[in-house]
């Protein structure tokens, strides 16, 4: 009996291969330089109770792309509005037809077909795309045939027990996923032709007269190169929130308040505390000072105590680790990119280092075995003594008997998001020093296990003095920490939370004399410039792209010239460019920025495309709903063109 496997990448399949072979599987050309046959025997598929003959191969992400037929609708062929209903093509270039020959050649034997790709709405759509190709190579194959390996990492337990326990292709998924490649198909294919028809020649001349300006006509052979302003219907929104933090930075209006502040010496300890006021800051000067005078002429420099607390707080370890919060941390903490940490998360993943990289899970199952996996981290084996990783010690101390030691494993805090695929990001195995990975995935893998490593530890422990004063019934409050635990706080060194300076060692209803009083002022400031940890968290709260998709939302805006990255000391900053700001003031002018610039459209979408999973809408009903309303923005969009230029020419007059 013969069973025919395919991953989504060669790397997996050849992993794959190894476990279920018992490392011994054998190789052989696809007629794809990038994938390999791997073939092996293997007993244990429960719609088989025998040894099966296997053949373990892969695809190389998507096997087809959905486009319009370049003949009868290609650039300047067709009206643009026609593209809302022409019929469209499955395409596949070169190397796609290589490797669908080579799975329809496969298939011809096979009894079984078990899909490999990974576990999420992409992947059932690949692995449906996999099971056209294999149909037509054996037309045996049918639904009843073909298996979904269900897997999240590659530890050799975890994936044989998903070939013994395979489910079925999720086309409610297939169907979601389908729905969102021809939305964005039709809406920007339509509205990128409109934008570069209308805008592109005066953007060009605009960036011919900066090149020429700022290199001396060096750049003049670029003078032809064609200007694309392309449209994607979440790289607007994404636009939006950098424009949007731009202009409220610009627009900032500074608005002066005033506060009281005391503060008292103790010189025979050296200590010098500072006490705020209760009430903030208020906006009235006339009234703070009246507060003021009347504090010094009814109590001049003394005050009472009225209230000390002391109480123990605790600093909660992180919740356990999805992708936008790998992308976010990485960027804020490892000055990384979002493209360049999922990146790696993905080459460590298929290299086994890692578990799934794209998931939106932050709890873990309670039946999953976090210990062994500390275990690993804590790198026991004696052939590792002399090249263990720095949190190495701190892994073993964790799972360590020791009664001394108050830092003891402990299972993870649960979060709010579980979507039933994949558990949290977690380190599978520990770096052995001969590790084939470059420096950005070491760094990469460095902060996933040290996470991994506090979710699995004590909360730290201190205690928190808290200090108020009463001056003539204003009241001011003082507050000291003490940390007395560490705990999760020693592997993880991106959370601070210090020992502040000590309280004055005073008593309830005690007098006090007051070294220091001040009327004091201050002005409001503007918002920071957007950085890329804040956009990614926006685009997630407001279901922009998926967790797997926001990096390539941000780098496309950044490729087109919307927004600009801009090096701020260690942060980097985002800011938008002319182009960038001259489209969402543009679709503002014409009354389309809820639809555009904003997350509205989108995230309506994106709630659509649930509902085709939970099956309460069907793939044509949100076709028919969503193209229906962008033929309406597009007429709307076209019939104001003008308005798009001259908004375009006025920032670009005053800006430059």
């Amino acid at each position: 009996m013969k069973v025919l496997c395919v991953a989504e990448k060669n790397s997996i399949a050849k992993s794959v291969s190894q476990i279920l072979g018992g490392g011994r599987s054998t190789s052989r050309a696809s007629g794809y330089t990038y994938v390999k046959n791997y073939d092996f025997n293997f007993y244990g598929f429960p719609f088989a109770n025998r040894e099966c003959q296997v053949t373990m191969t892969s695809v190389a992400g998507h096997l087809s792309s959905l486009d319009f037929d370049n003949s009868q609708y290609g650039w300047g062929k067709c009206n643009i509005f026609e593209l809302f209903d022409a019929p469209l093509s499955e395409l596949m270039d070169k190397n796609q037809q290589k490797i669908a020959e080579n799975i329809k050649r496969e298939a011809r034997n096979a009894d079984y077909l078990m899909i490999w790709t990974d576990c999420d709405r992409e992947g059932e759509y690949i692995g449906w795309e996999v099971f056209q190709a294999a149909q037509k190579g054996n037309r045996r194959l049918t639904d009843g045939l073909v298996y979904r390996a269900i897997f999240s990492h590659l530890e050799r337990s975890h994936i044989l027990n998903a070939a013994k326990n395979p489910g079925k292709l999720d086309m409610r998924s297939v169907s979601a996923v389908g729905t969102r490649i021809e939305l964005d198909l039709r809406t920007g294919v339509s509205f990128t032709r409109l934008l570069t028809g209308t805008m592109g020649k005066k953007v060009q001349e605009a960036n011919n007269i900066s090149n020429d300006r700022s290199n001396g006509n060096s750049r003049a052979g670029n003078k032809n190169e064609k200007v694309i302003i392309s449209y994607g219907p979440c790289q607007f929104p994404t636009l939006g929130f950098v424009v949007d933090r731009y202009e409220r930075i610009k627009h900032f209006t500074p608005e002066e308040f005033w506060y009281i502040q005391l503060q008292l010496n103790d010189e025979a300890n050296g200590l010098s505390t500072t006490f705020q006021w209760d009430r903030g800051h208020l906006f009235d000067r006339l009234s703070v000072l009246a507060l003021y005078e009347n504090s010094l002429e009814f109590a001049g420099n003394k005050a009472k105590v009225i209230d000390l607390q002391s109480k123990p707080t605790s600093k909660y370890r992180p919740l356990p680790l999805t992708t936008v919060e790998l992308q976010k941390n990485c960027a804020r903490y490892l000055r990384l990119n979002a493209k360049q940490s999922l990146a790696a998360a993905e080459k460590l993943y298929q290299k086994g280092f890692l578990s799934y990289p794209r998931t939106e899970t932050d709890i873990f199952p309670a039946t999953m075995d976090l210990r062994s996996l500390v275990e690993k981290q804590a790198q026991l084996d004696e052939s590792t003594n002399s090249n263990k990783t720095a949190w190495a010690s701190y892994a073993a101390n964790l799972i360590s008997e020791n009664p001394e030691t108050n830092n003891r494993f402990k299972f993870p805090r649960s979060g709010s998001h579980d979507d039933k695929a994949h558990p949290p990001i977690h380190p599978i195995t520990s770096l052995a020093p001969n590790a084939q990975i470059d420096s950005i995935e070491r760094r990469v893998y460095e902060y996933v296990a040290r996470h991994f490593l506090a979710c699995c530890s004590e909360d730290a422990k201190g205690q928190t003095s808290t200090l108020t004063l009463d001056w003539a019934e204003e009241k001011f409050t003082a507050s000291g920490l003490v940390v007395l635990e560490r705990n999760f706080l020693d592997v993880y060194p991106w959370a601070k939370w210090e020992t502040t300076k000590q309280l004055p060692r005073l008593e309830i209803n005690q007098e006090c004399e007051i070294s220091k009083a001040e009327m004091r002022s201050g002005s409001t400031s503007p918002p920071k410039p957007m950085t890329e940890s804040e956009l990614i968290m926006l685009m997630d709260a407001n279901g922009i792209g998926t967790d797997a998709t926001i990096a390539e939302h941000i780098e496309k805006i950044k490729a087109r010239n919307y927004i600009r990255s801009e090096k701020s000391g260690k942060e980097t900053n985002l800011h938008p460019t002319v182009l960038g700001i001259a489209l969402v003031h543009g679709f503002e002018a014409i009354g389309l920025e809820d639809s555009f610039a904003k997350p509205f459209q989108r995230r309506e979408m994106e709630e659509d495309l649930k509902k085709i999973c939970q099956g309460e809408l069907t793939k044509r009903e949100v076709l028919a709903d969503i193209i229906e309303k962008y033929r309406g923005y597009w007429t709307k969009t076209n019939q104001s063109k003008n308005t798009l230029l001259e908004v375009y020419e006025r920032l670009r007059t005053r800006i430059s």
